[in-house]
């Protein structure tokens, strides 16, 4: 029993080292990761800040572009009363003026045409002008970004001042135009690897996305649940691309983040599988070594039995021929059939020994049978046991020898006066065998431990006998032996539970 106390204080002190030193590597990974973790939020921030910020770089471009386009209309539209006032002005000093605000013009390029189509005038135009070219085909679709400004001529006849945006807005409008995608890929394939969906004003089509799986994007579920996602872990940026409408991006934290999230969690898993791993290996090679070291000593208890037994059994002969020693051959007698038994069952427990089937309610009466003369006069035994036999696949001797471990041990705890009740239980696929005592019980600490090798009670005990007890009825016939239950100063019931058939 001391030999446990100190085992188990050892196990305890053991579990609580590395409790604190899985303690410690987690705090110490923890506040490492927390670090990453705020460094990888401050990239994140920072990304989102920048998309901001490029988003009202990209409205401010676009408002410039709209009022360079405003202006470049009312550029056109005072050409177009220019030449109104030309028609209808006779001054010399107008004129003057009216062909200099015409000659100003070095950028917007205009067509006039008559009711007909023919090109009557052109100027900052790509092409040599033509007198006999009309307006019509890719020319006129051209220049029909725009509707026409009307320009009377006579009071039955009207011109058309048709024009375009200018090559240098129209270059600039171009470089808008990549400036925009480039933003959008680059928002999109950003380095800060946060996963990014891109959709238009709807929130529903996506334009563009980054970071994420390119199968899985191609599910619309999964895209909707992924867009109701990052709505919620944070609020979507809105950018406006003028012409080209709003475009919403959506994103979430890294992926790297997210990892790192749950990246002690998946430490202390590790450990844990580790050492459970080892534990259970440990366990294993220890308990294979209780099994050789069991093996071979009732080997060697059978065989040291074996020998001076043979020599008793012929001394014993000697004995029955003389005369007079009749009674005293008898008792000898009895007693090498007691060692013969002993003998018999360290030699099975030494090996794998052969399962026959057997009247269980047999066994059990004669082992009590055998057990009552050898016990003191106070201790009474009750007998619940069925009428009818109950077979088995059994070891009569060694199932026979659990019986009397589990009784003497119940004697014991009862200090040699009380009651052992002994009731069998048949179910469909198994068999229940309860030994109840009116001992001083077992606490709850001791009831696993007392089928450990060595523990015992008693100070001259060797601890060995329910330990056998539990190799005989777990490894020997696959069932169970435990302590079903157990009251301190009432008792203590232990059941021994057996298959009908084994596996």
């Amino acid at each position: 029993m001391e030999l446990y106390t100190k085992k188990k204080r050892s196990k305890l002190f053991l579990f609580i080292l590395a409790l604190i030193i899985i303690a410690g590597s987690v705090f110490f990974t923890n506040v490492l990761v927390q670090k990453f973790a705020n460094e990888e939020r401050k990239n994140v921030a920072l990304w989102a800040d920048a998309v901001h910020r490029k988003a009202r770089l990209v409205r401010y471009t676009e408002s410039f572009f709209k009022q360079l386009q405003d202006q470049e209309r009312e550029k056109v539209e005072l050409l177009a009363d220019v030449y109104k006032q030309i028609l209808k002005d006779d001054s010399d000093d107008d004129l003057t003026f009216y062909m200099n605000v015409l000659e100003n013009n070095k950028t917007i390029p205009i067509i006039q045409t008559d009711e007909n189509g023919r090109i009557i005038e052109g100027k900052n135009l790509e092409f040599v002008l033509d007198s006999s070219i009309y307006l019509i085909g890719n020319l006129k679709e051209d220049f029909s970004t725009y509707n026409p400004i009307v320009v009377p001529y006579t009071s039955n006849r009207q011109n058309y001042l048709y024009y375009k945006d200018s090559r240098f807005f129209t270059e600039l409008k171009d470089v808008l135009n990549d400036y925009i995608s480039s933003f959008m890929s680059e928002v999109a394939l950003n380095s800060s690897s946060v996963p990014v969906i891109i959709t238009d004003s709807t929130k529903k089509n996506v334009i563009q996305f980054g970071n994420l799986n390119d199968i899985r994007m191609s599910d619309p579920v999964y895209v909707q649940q992924k867009l109701a996602e990052m709505a919620d872990e944070n609020m979507p940026i809105k950018v406006s691309f003028g012409e080209q409408g709003s475009s919403y991006i959506f994103y979430k934290d890294s992926e790297l983040l997210t990892i790192m999230k749950y990246f002690p969690i998946a430490q202390i898993l590790i450990i844990a599988v580790f050492f459970a791993i080892a534990y259970l290996l440990f366990s294993y090679s220890r308990r294979a070594e209780q099994n050789r070291v069991w093996a071979g000593m009732a080997k060697e208890t059978a065989h040291q039995l074996g020998t001076p037994l043979s020599s008793i059994m012929a001394w014993l002969e000697l004995l029955k021929m003389r005369k007079g020693t009749e009674e005293a051959a008898k008792e000898i007698e009895k007693d090498i059939e007691r060692l013969e038994v002993i003998t018999e069952r360290f030699s099975k427990i030494g090996s794998v020994p052969k399962l026959e089937e057997n009247d269980i309610v047999d066994i059990v009466l004669k082992s009590i049978e055998y057990l009552k003369p050898r016990t003191p006069k106070k201790i009474n035994y009750i007998l619940n046991l069925p009428d009818k036999p109950i077979l088995l696949p059994v070891n009569g001797s060694l199932f026979s020898w659990v019986i009397e471990n589990i009784c003497k041990n119940a004697i014991d705890a009862m200090a040699g006066s009380g009651t052992i009740t002994v009731q069998l239980k048949e179910e469909p696929k198994q068999v229940f065998i309860d030994f109840i005592d009116t001992g001083k019980g077992i606490s709850i600490t001791e009831q696993k431990a007392i089928f450990n090798p060595g523990y015992t009670r008693k100070k001259r005990g060797w601890g060995l006998g329910l330990s056998l007890s539990k190799r005989i009825i777990r490894d020997y016939h696959k069932g169970k032996i435990f302590v079903k239950s157990s009251v301190s100063g009432k008792g203590t019931t232990f059941r021994v539970v057996l298959k009908k058939q084994l596996d």
